[in-house]
Protein backbone atom coordinates (compact mmCIF):
# COMPACT_ATOMS: atom_id res chain seq x y z
CA UNK A 1 0.00 0.00 0.00
CA UNK A 2 2.51 2.50 1.09
CA UNK A 3 5.85 0.94 -0.48
CA UNK A 4 7.34 0.98 2.77
CA UNK A 5 7.50 -2.81 3.90
CA UNK A 6 6.41 -6.14 1.81
CA UNK A 7 7.09 -4.19 -1.66
CA UNK A 8 10.52 -2.45 -0.94
CA UNK A 9 11.27 -6.16 0.79
CA UNK A 10 10.77 -7.92 -2.62
CA UNK A 11 12.38 -5.59 -4.66
CA UNK A 12 15.09 -6.28 -2.40
CA UNK A 13 15.34 -9.81 -2.60
CA UNK A 14 14.05 -10.22 -6.07
CA UNK A 15 17.03 -7.61 -7.54
CA UNK A 16 19.67 -9.55 -5.67
CA UNK A 17 18.84 -12.79 -6.67
CA UNK A 18 18.26 -11.15 -10.57
CA UNK A 19 22.09 -10.22 -9.66
CA UNK A 20 23.16 -13.48 -8.24
CA UNK A 21 22.05 -15.04 -11.83
CA UNK A 22 23.74 -12.49 -13.80
CA UNK A 23 20.76 -10.88 -15.17
CA UNK A 24 20.87 -7.51 -13.84
CA UNK A 25 21.26 -6.39 -17.37
CA UNK A 26 18.19 -7.29 -18.85
CA UNK A 27 15.92 -7.46 -16.11
CA UNK A 28 14.58 -4.04 -14.20
CA UNK A 29 12.75 -4.27 -10.79
CA UNK A 30 10.91 -1.43 -9.25
CA UNK A 31 8.24 -1.17 -6.25
CA UNK A 32 5.96 1.17 -5.74
CA UNK A 33 2.04 1.59 -3.51
CA UNK A 34 -0.90 2.09 -4.57
CA UNK A 35 -1.15 4.71 -2.04
CA UNK A 36 0.73 7.97 -1.83
CA UNK A 37 1.18 7.85 2.07
CA UNK A 38 4.67 7.42 2.25
CA UNK A 39 5.80 9.41 -1.56
CA UNK A 40 9.92 9.65 -0.69
CA UNK A 41 10.51 7.62 2.35
CA UNK A 42 12.98 4.73 2.66
CA UNK A 43 11.70 1.49 3.72
CA UNK A 44 10.43 0.90 7.23
CA UNK A 45 12.85 0.32 9.48
CA UNK A 46 12.10 -2.88 10.40
CA UNK A 47 11.56 -3.96 6.94
CA UNK A 48 15.44 -2.74 6.42
CA UNK A 49 16.85 -4.82 9.86
CA UNK A 50 14.89 -7.85 9.06
CA UNK A 51 16.66 -7.80 5.02
CA UNK A 52 19.46 -6.98 5.92
CA UNK A 53 20.07 -9.62 8.27
CA UNK A 54 19.60 -12.04 5.38
CA UNK A 55 22.16 -10.22 3.19
CA UNK A 56 19.31 -7.67 1.22
CA UNK A 57 19.70 -3.63 1.49
CA UNK A 58 16.83 -1.45 1.02
CA UNK A 59 18.47 1.55 2.19
CA UNK A 60 18.89 2.55 -1.44
CA UNK A 61 15.02 2.98 -1.82
CA UNK A 62 12.46 5.44 -1.72
CA UNK A 63 8.84 5.03 -1.71
CA UNK A 64 6.80 5.59 -4.93
CA UNK A 65 2.94 5.50 -5.64
CA UNK A 66 2.28 3.07 -8.80
CA UNK A 67 1.09 4.74 -11.91
CA UNK A 68 -0.61 3.60 -15.14
CA UNK A 69 2.69 3.75 -17.40
CA UNK A 70 3.86 1.06 -15.03
CA UNK A 71 1.51 -1.48 -16.73
CA UNK A 72 3.11 -0.86 -20.17
CA UNK A 73 6.99 -0.44 -18.56
CA UNK A 74 6.61 -3.49 -16.87
CA UNK A 75 6.26 -7.44 -18.07
CA UNK A 76 4.77 -8.18 -14.41
CA UNK A 77 2.93 -6.06 -12.14
CA UNK A 78 2.45 -7.93 -8.74
CA UNK A 79 0.39 -7.21 -5.65
CA UNK A 80 1.01 -8.50 -2.29
CA UNK A 81 -2.76 -9.02 -1.44
CA UNK A 82 -5.97 -8.75 -3.32
CA UNK A 83 -6.90 -4.98 -1.84
CA UNK A 84 -3.50 -4.20 -3.85
CA UNK A 85 -4.72 -5.69 -6.74
CA UNK A 86 -8.01 -4.20 -6.94
CA UNK A 87 -6.12 -0.90 -6.52
CA UNK A 88 -3.87 -1.74 -9.62
CA UNK A 89 -6.39 -2.99 -11.62
CA UNK A 90 -8.23 0.88 -11.49
CA UNK A 91 -5.27 1.64 -12.75
CA UNK A 92 -4.24 -0.49 -15.40
CA UNK A 93 -4.95 0.59 -18.79
CA UNK A 94 -6.87 -1.67 -20.90
CA UNK A 95 -4.90 -4.45 -22.92
CA UNK A 96 -2.61 -4.83 -20.31
CA UNK A 97 -4.29 -6.80 -17.35
CA UNK A 98 -2.70 -10.22 -18.54
CA UNK A 99 0.44 -8.74 -16.57
CA UNK A 100 -1.34 -8.44 -13.06
CA UNK A 101 -0.94 -11.36 -10.59
CA UNK A 102 -0.76 -11.81 -6.62
CA UNK A 103 3.26 -12.07 -5.72
CA UNK A 104 2.57 -15.17 -4.13
CA UNK A 105 0.94 -17.14 -6.93
CA UNK A 106 4.63 -17.77 -7.92
CA UNK A 107 5.20 -19.97 -4.48
CA UNK A 108 2.25 -22.35 -5.22
CA UNK A 109 3.68 -24.49 -2.66
CA UNK A 110 2.87 -22.00 0.28
CA UNK A 111 -0.37 -21.93 2.03
CA UNK A 112 -0.76 -18.58 1.65
CA UNK A 113 -1.68 -16.58 -1.45
CA UNK A 114 -1.26 -13.06 0.06
CA UNK A 115 1.40 -11.16 2.10
CA UNK A 116 0.34 -10.42 5.17
CA UNK A 117 0.72 -6.05 6.34
CA UNK A 118 3.81 -6.65 8.86
CA UNK A 119 3.56 -2.87 9.67
CA UNK A 120 0.82 -3.19 12.98
CA UNK A 121 2.34 -6.67 13.65
CA UNK A 122 5.28 -7.77 16.11
CA UNK A 123 9.06 -8.31 14.88
CA UNK A 124 8.10 -12.07 13.88
CA UNK A 125 5.77 -10.81 11.27
CA UNK A 126 8.71 -9.14 9.29
CA UNK A 127 10.61 -12.26 9.27
CA UNK A 128 7.57 -14.23 7.94
CA UNK A 129 6.76 -12.16 5.26
CA UNK A 130 10.52 -12.22 4.05
CA UNK A 131 10.38 -16.39 3.95
CA UNK A 132 7.32 -15.35 2.00
CA UNK A 133 8.71 -12.94 -0.32
CA UNK A 134 12.40 -14.76 -1.08
CA UNK A 135 10.16 -18.18 -1.89
CA UNK A 136 8.06 -16.26 -4.35
CA UNK A 137 11.05 -14.51 -5.41
CA UNK A 138 12.93 -17.76 -6.24
CA UNK A 139 9.57 -18.76 -8.33
CA UNK A 140 9.22 -15.67 -10.18
CA UNK A 141 12.92 -15.64 -11.44
CA UNK A 142 12.39 -19.34 -12.11
CA UNK A 143 9.16 -18.07 -13.92
CA UNK A 144 10.78 -15.43 -15.83
CA UNK A 145 13.91 -17.64 -16.91
CA UNK A 146 11.56 -20.37 -18.56
CA UNK A 147 9.25 -17.53 -20.11
CA UNK A 148 11.76 -15.26 -21.69
CA UNK A 149 15.36 -17.22 -21.42
CA UNK A 150 14.84 -20.40 -22.40
CA UNK A 151 16.33 -20.67 -26.11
Amino acid sequence: MGNICRSPTAEGVFAKYVQDANLADIIEVDSAGTHAYHVGEVPDPRSQKTALKRGFDLSAQRARRAVSKDFTTFDYVLAMDRDNQRGLQAICPKGEEYKLHLFLSYAPNLEYDEVPDPYYGGSMGFDRVLDMIETASAGLLQDIQLRYLQN
